[in-house]
């Protein structure tokens, strides 16, 4: 493999340090999540079911129904209503 220098290494240290500083922001972000998900938990709220509702509402509404409806026939089949 041949070295890489000049202009093409600046570039290259350049893209590097740029996602490692995207990294460093992600991992923050997590953290601030985290301690969200705590403050809800303390508040009494289930963690489980509000990161479920955060899925949900992330989703298409034409989507959403539709994974509804198959689970409610999933549920049907498994004598589970």
């Amino acid at each position: 493999m041949s070295d890489i220098g000049g202009a093409a290494g600046d570039r290259l240290k350049s893209f590097v340090e740029r996602i490692e500083r995207l990294e460093e922001e992600k991992k923050a972000l997590a953290d601030d999540i985290k301690e969200v998900f705590a403050e809800a938990k303390s508040a009494g709220f289930d963690v489980k079911i509000l990161r479920q509702v955060i899925r949900l509402r992330k989703m298409d509404a034409n989507d959403r129904n539709e994974m509804e409806e198959v689970l409610a026939i999933y549920m049907r089949a498994l004598g589970m209503t």
